[in-house]
């Protein structure tokens, strides 16, 4: 009887934080879509990507600060004992990967950098198996096969066309943080609340940031001028104030919230939806489109991803392998 009764709340609590977290994870993924095509617009109009994501991260900061302060209640030990986690997910989660993403904008179409961004999933197999000697699988491996021909084919290297190779490392070092991402927000053992895992990672690396650019690190330029895009001319601050709020303060708190109720497993999966809204962002912001080429490598991408995905073995207790990853190992150079 207690078998069964333990059986049905456990199912209970199943469906209700997959309601919940549905649709946390896709307004997650249309919010965190939007920044490249606005950072995009910025970095046209004279901003380097490193001062358009300074401006990103300290506005997300700033606009946590006050709810991350309420969420721990007085409970600072919780921040002395994560200090590591933290740290981790600032320099990683947040500022590696929205700088290298930056930059990679700056040479390439959004949804193309992000799709490269988003063989994520592929990264963290390959880590577990240095790291840790478990093995992928064959419907993993042949996912990543998948995924390296999209790649191939997106980036349109068969016709001949001039790649830009800094644009491509720069997305793939975004992939890197966004893999640290989804396995750092999984973690529920922490006792941090969502939004103060959200506040206290985007401060570090709003900081972090910072520093670099004070020492010439980070090549810091930005103006007030206007801003142009598809739909017409805005202040600078709009944008700014999109990416900061929206894309970044909003989609942290929303993804990390989102991972929790799903699972890093999960959730990896709808934030594909990422690529999607990158797509729609850059196409009515920017114009910009892939050809179909482009179009079926990016299928391909997507395809391989969710192959690789599907072939993950189940983690023992939690079901999510990401979850077992300690942060600290995380933050140890390989």
């Amino acid at each position: 009887m207690s078998l069964l009764m333990s059986t049905v709340a456990n199912d209970s609590g199943l469906r209700s934080g997959l309601r919940l977290g549905l649709p946390l994870a896709i307004a997650a993924a249309l919010a965190f879509g939007m920044s490249g095509a606005w950072a995009r617009g910025l970095i046209d109009a004279g901003w380097t990507p490193g001062a358009a994501v300074t401006v990103r991260i300290w506005v997300a900061a700033l606009v946590l600060l006050v709810p991350t302060i309420l969420a721990l209640r007085g409970r600072w030990k919780l921040l002395r004992r994560n200090l590591g986690m933290i740290a981790a997910y600032g320099l990683l989660a947040v500022t590696a990967t929205q700088l290298f993403y930056f930059q990679a904008v700056a040479v390439m179409d959004v949804g193309l950098a992000l799709l490269i961004e988003y063989t994520a999933p592929i990264a963290v197999v390959l880590w577990l198996w240095m790291r840790r000697g478990e093995k992928p699988t064959g419907r993993s491996i042949l996912g990543a096969l998948i995924a390296f021909v999209g790649l191939v084919l997106m980036l349109d290297v068969l016709s001949g066309r001039s790649v830009d190779v800094g644009g491509i490392l720069w997305a793939f070092g975004a992939m890197v943080g966004a893999a640290a991402y989804f396995l750092l927000s999984g973690r529920s053992d922490t006792g941090l609340p969502p939004i103060a895992l959200a506040g206290s990672g985007l401060l570090v690396g709003a900081l972090g940031l910072t520093v670099a650019g004070l020492v010439g690190i980070l090549p810091m330029t930005w103006n007030t001028d206007d801003v142009t895009y598809r739909f017409g001319t805005v202040p600078w601050f709009v944008p700014v104030l999109a990416i900061g709020v929206i894309a970044t303060a909003l989609a942290y708190v929303l993804g990390i919230a989102s991972t929790r109720l799903l699972g890093s497993r999960l959730a990896s999966f709808i934030a594909l939806a990422e690529v999607v809204a990158a797509l729609l962002f850059g196409w009515l912001l920017l114009g910009q489109l892939p050809n179909l080429l482009q179009g079926v490598g990016a299928a391909l991408v997507l395809a391989g991803v969710v192959v690789v995905k599907l072939g993950e073995p189940a983690a023992s207790g939690s079901g999510d392998p990401a979850l077992a990853v300690p942060a600290e190992e995380l933050a140890e150079p390989s």
